[in-house]
């Protein structure tokens, strides 16, 4: 029969899903969602910190709230149309083929919404508050595809409210900072092969159902967890026609908490249940994990060349080298489940331009370079992650003084994101092929 330490260990290799505690093929490089801002989309994303006019500086740069007058309120969204496929191979413990499809698109359309609010007091303070989803994005494989012990479906989502306040330390120089309360709702989901943990058990081996890929279960993780945490930022305007913005964003923690939801089949369970030490074992119960998501630091400058043109640039920092594992732990007598991310920090850059063409219509666009904090020694497909390019297009158009409707649209192409993994016996290895296409549209009314 099995042995107690041995199933042990096999068991956190069959559930093998605690990496995607963390994952979702994103929109920015990591699982980092950038669209908060349409307006700001349209020259993918540059001069975030330094642009004034678009009330997401809430959570881009809260000192440029102090640019603002009256009251402004803002309602962007973003549909991202994710698109990717794999297109390598796959062979389990035995070397032979694994079974099922290419897993079809795992993409999808999901919208991303964000709204804010900035009030100006007359005394140089300015107030402001946004909802937005600075992480997160949710993927699905079809049943029974060939990589369906690595992942299946996978929903991150991470929600912001940001409360900030800025003051004018002088007509040049202002400062900002906001407090963040941040909810982390996470949903995975993965196939588990119980035949090759029974093959590899002398004892379980002479089974007919103990052979890789002849007896499949299913685990669900599901967990949540609310988290805390501040950005900071200022704006400087040396002159009329040059700001300078920066603002930092830090690490959010989070404990999430919820329930392991296990499929074992009748005649796997049979063999489990003969064994006291081994019955309890792949039970439905509660787990927990932490997850630390990263810090932001963001450098913007925008320049206005004429009286119609704005030229602007974006350096951005991402912290990913916070988040080396996740670790699930089960209250169940199962192990803990450990991935290793290993990341690495990362860089965005970003030039774009700005057009005014007459008194109802502005144009803009703009190019970026995203890094992944990704390696192929720890890449899985519910990240297949890649260096990427934006290419982004927009425009304004202000149908009163009071009144505007801004248009954006993204395109982008990673580069060429390869898997090599081995884990719990099977080997899962090739390209993706993929890419994204952003659409957004947003409102702003100043009182």
């Amino acid at each position: 029969m099995l042995s107690h330490s041995r199933l042990l260990t096999l068991s956190a290799l069959a559930l093998g899903v605690a990496g995607a505690l963390a994952s979702g093929n994103a929109a920015a490089a990591g699982f980092q969602l950038k669209e908060n801002s349409v307006k700001s989309q349209g020259t993918s994303f540059a001069g975030t910190a330094a642009k004034t006019g678009d009330s997401s500086v809430v959570v881009n740069n809260p000192a440029a709230m102090t640019q603002f007058e009256g009251t402004t309120m803002q309602a962007d969204v973003t549909v991202i149309d994710l698109n990717y496929e794999f297109q390598g191979t796959g062979t389990d413990a035995l070397g032979q083929p694994l079974t099922g499809s290419n897993g079809g698109n795992a993409g999808g359309v999901t919208p991303v919404p964000a709204l804010s609010v900035v009030h100006k007091l007359d005394n140089g303070v300015a107030v402001g508050a946004m909802i937005s989803a600075p992480f997160g994005l949710a993927t699905e494989y079809e049943d029974g595809w060939m990589g369906r012990y690595a992942a299946h479906t996978s929903d991150v989502r991470v929600v912001d409210l940001t409360l900030s306040a800025a003051l004018d330390i002088t007509d040049r120089f202002s400062v900002g900072a906001g407090l963040i309360a941040s909810r982390a709702d996470v949903t995975l989901s993965k196939s588990v092969d119980f035949g090759t943990l029974l093959f590899s058990n002398p004892a379980t081996r002479p089974l007919p159902f103990a052979r890789p890929q002849q007896v499949d279960g299913f685990a669900e993780i599901e967990g949540d967890d609310v988290g805390f945490g501040y950005i900071i930022g200022m704006h400087l305007r040396p002159t009329d026609n040059v700001a300078i913005g920066v603002s930092y964003r830090s690490e959010v923690d989070y404990e999430l908490t919820g329930t392991a939801d296990w499929t074992v089949p009748d005649n796997v369970r049979t063999v489990f249940n003969a064994n006291p030490m081994t019955a309890p074992l792949f039970a439905d119960g509660t787990v927990s994990a932490d997850l630390t998501t990263p810090s932001i630091l963001n450098v913007g400058v925008s320049w206005k060349a004429t009286d119609r043109l704005a030229l602007m640039g974006t350096y951005a920092h991402t912290g990913w080298s916070s988040l080396r594992e996740v670790r699930i732990r089960f209250d169940n007598p199962d192990p803990d489940s450990v991935e290793p991310f290993e990341w690495s920090d990362v860089s965005y850059y970003a030039l774009g331009a700005e057009y005014l063409l007459n008194d109802a219509w502005t144009l803009r666009g703009g190019v970026a370079y995203d890094e992944t904090p990704t390696s192929i020694e720890h890449r899985t497909p519910r990240l297949p992650d890649a260096n990427r390019m934006f290419y982004s297009i927009g425009a304004t158009w202000r149908l009163s003084d009071a009144f505007d409707v801004n248009f954006a649209y993204t395109r982008i192409e990673p580069d060429s994101p390869r898997i090599d993994m081995t884990e719990a016996g099977y080997r899962l290895s090739g390209p993706f092929d993929g890419d994204a296409n952003l659409f957004g549209i947003s409102a702003q009314y100043r009182f």
